[in-house]
């Protein structure tokens, strides 16, 4: 097992895979440098260089721990890009497909902007953080296939793939030649027993449930503010054009936070909105400053402290903080190993409403305030100088 990627952990409520891969370089579960993070995915995407001549190529990547490495493909290969999601889109109609090992089985691609492209698209090339089996790939190209009658090809791109001789075999009644590319193969056989092995050697860490109490943000350091020119990838957008938004959207950042240096500051993402955390982190990383990255999930985990028994390797998620979803108050989220910060971005696209001309507890506007301020009692136990920052049109 590759412990660059690999960390085994414990899923909670799922009886269908008791275990999840937690990639300590994705920038999803766990802290990390932002610029480490999309390094990894500038290797998976060196990949593909020059391997696909003379083909029209749609990147799409799935929600919700894929989304950054697929918008970062795609950029690096300069195609089109959409991601999968959860989330339910103004004036949008939906291709519906299954991801059934997951905690939230139900996966969507816009239909609208897919019409767009499909018929000028030579091969799509979906973009995974690891593929297991591959039958949430079969799920959707037999969906794309019964709906689209033309001839396409597909290509599955994954740091992680540990597939099987025998679900590889499953993909011939497909009658396609489906290409997998990835950074590490891995034997995912002893996973579950890793998994479930857990709660006899290990000790709880610390968990942390739903605190929606009012706040005086003037007196926990909080701010807020909205930055402009939003572009939403869960619409298919021009990956070149969707970066150079990235790009201006973390300079606006920066210049309104002031420029840092010298401080540990966290850029903290919410849910699918993870692309522009970790660009914005990068930018603030390269002007000397510690950053690192991470964000809000839907996927229940379990959190032990330490290795608390011999030969047993480090688990990877010590602390869980339980949240209301900034896009849906009734959803459960999670953070998870949160630590201490001169300063806390949080970084999102939500409709999470307030006002930026307020310090008080009335700033949130009505709408999703519960999240928002599950998210906030829960990060300022960490830093008392944080920001929500809100990218909208």
């Amino acid at each position: 097992m590759n412990e660059r990627f690999v960390s085994i952990a414990k899923r909670e409520n799922n009886a269908k895979r008791g275990f999840l891969i937690v990639n300590p370089l994705q920038g999803k579960h766990v802290p990390v440098s932002p610029a480490t993070a999309l390094s990894v995915f500038d290797e998976l995407a060196e990949k593909i260089i020059g391997k696909y001549k003379n083909e029209n190529l749609l990147f799409i990547g799935f929600a919700e721990t894929a989304t950054a490495i697929g918008a970062e493909v795609a950029i690096c290969s300069g195609f089109p890009y959409i991601q999968t999601t959860r989330e339910n889109i103004q004036d949008a109609e939906y291709i519906f497909f299954s991801e059934e090992h997951s905690h939230a089985t139900e996966q969507k691609l816009v239909k609208n902007d897919f019409d767009k492209v499909i018929f000028s698209t030579d091969r799509i090339i979906f973009v995974e953080d690891e593929v297991s089996t591959g039958k949430t790939i079969r799920n959707i190209i037999r969906k794309l296939t019964q709906l689209y009658e033309k001839k396409i090809s597909f290509s599955v791109m994954s740091v992680l793939n540990g597939m099987t001789e025998d679900d590889n075999a499953q993909y011939s009644d497909l009658n396609l030649n489906v290409d997998f590319i990835f950074l590490e193969k891995i034997d995912r056989t002893n996973f579950e027993k890793i998994a479930s092995g857990f709660d006899s050697v290990l000790k709880r860490g610390e968990e942390n449930q739903i605190d929606v109490s009012p706040v005086d943000f003037s007196k926990i350091g909080c701010k807020f503010f909205s930055v402009g020119g939003y572009m939403n990838a869960r619409r298919l957008v021009d990956s070149i054009e969707y970066k150079n938004a990235c790009e201006r959207f973390a300079s606006d950042i920066i210049e309104k936070i002031g420029s840092p240096t010298g401080k540990k500051i966290l850029v903290l993402g919410t849910e699918e909105f993870m692309y522009p955390a970790i660009l914005t982190g990068k930018k603030i990383e390269q002007n000397g400053n510690f950053v690192r990255t991470h964000s809000t999930t839907r996927s229940p985990i379990s959190v032990f402290d330490s290795d608390s028994a011999s030969g047993c390797k480090k688990y990877p998620l010590y602390s869980r903080f339980t949240l209301a979803s900034l896009y849906d108050e009734e959803r459960t989220t999670y953070i998870y190993n949160l630590d201490y910060y001169d300063k806390i971005l949080i970084i999102t696209d939500s409709s999470a409403g307030y006002s930026t001309d307020s310090s008080t507890d009335s700033s949130i506007k009505e709408k999703n305030k519960k999240g928002l301020l599950s998210l906030i009692n829960a990060v300022r136990k960490f830093s008392g100088d944080i920001s929500v920052i809100r990218w909208e049109k």
